[in-house]
This record gives C-alpha cells, structure tokens and sequence, in this order.
C-alpha cells in the first residue's frame, strides 16, 4: 500500500492491519481523507482498539450510505477524531440489503446512540445491542426508510397524514 500518510495515521494503519489482519479489507485516501473499510463482524472490537490504543477518542458522527448495488447494498461510515494527534479517520463497514444488520458502538462511544438511531430511522440498518434503537424523525408505524435510493422523491402517496398545503381562507 503506497500512500501518503502522516504519521499518526500511518501508525493507526499499521497498527490496525497487524492487529486486525484478516479484518481489514481496504484502506485508501479520497480527497485527502483516510478510509478504512473493515468487516462487519469487527467493528466493535476495531473501534474499542481505536479508542483505547490509537486515542481516537472523538465520534465526530456515524452515516450511511445506499450504494445501491446487489451486493453489500449500505456502507455506515463512522467519522472519528483523534484529538491527542489531531487525525480524522473514516471507518467503513458495509452490510447485505436483506435484513441489514451491524452491532452498535454505543459501548465504545455512547454519542453513538443518536446517529445509530438516525441511520436506523432513515435508511432500516438495524444496530445490534442499541440501548433504545427507535425511530427518531419518522412516526414509529411508518413502514419506509426515506434515504433509501428506491423512496420515491416525493414520498409515497397516502403513507403519512401530510397538513394541507393551501392556506385557510377564514
């Protein structure tokens, strides 16, 4: 792997590859970020090393995102801060349409609990483990995930009591 890290990063890499050798699948640079995509099954124990060992002690926040492909469909993104060697790191880990499932940080970072929530909300990757994992924007008997790329993009008619959009005339 040829690329061009500062040191600290470069130490996280090394560390992360020696440690978790048949974990991590990928590591690249994009627009002057690092990327690290790692197995699913891992995460927690990858996360718990990079906070405890590597001081990324920051969950800045956690996203996903729908690839939209026939395998590993959703990527989540975890976004973390080294504030001891000031470093930013994303952590990617991908998961199946069917039934998309990961285990949740919120033992690692406890800030976790609102973004897992909210990937859970809009996009149905259900986080393993999660202390209250609900809905956290869409009524709790809504049956879609609105960033899904499949969710019309002007909803589904009838799916949700909307206000009228003409002004009263009283």
């Amino acid at each position: 792997m040829s690329l061009e890290l500062s040191e600290h990063l470069q130490n996280t890499v090394e560390s992360l590859t020696e440690t978790f050798s048949d974990k991590v699948l990928n590591v690249y640079q994009s627009s002057g970020d690092t990327f690290v995509l790692v197995d699913a099954d891992s995460v927690v124990d990858i996360c718990k090393h990079l906070k405890k060992e590597l001081h990324y002690v920051y969950l800045s926040d956690i996203f996903a995102i729908d690839r939209y492909t026939s395998e590993e469909r959703f990527e989540v993104v975890y976004n973390l801060l080294s504030l001891k060697n000031p470093t930013r790191l994303f952590l990617k880990v991908r998961c199946e349409e069917e039934s998309p499932e990961l285990d949740s940080v919120t033992g690692v970072w406890p800030s976790a609990s609102w973004n897992e929530r909210e990937v859970f909300d809009m996009f149905g990757i259900h986080f393993r483990n999660h202390p209250d994992l609900r809905r956290i924007y869409m009524p709790e008997d809504f049956q879609y995930y609105p960033l899904r790329k499949e969710f019309p993009l002007l909803g589904i008619p009838g799916s949700i009591e909307l206000p009228s959009s003409t002004p009263d005339t009283e």
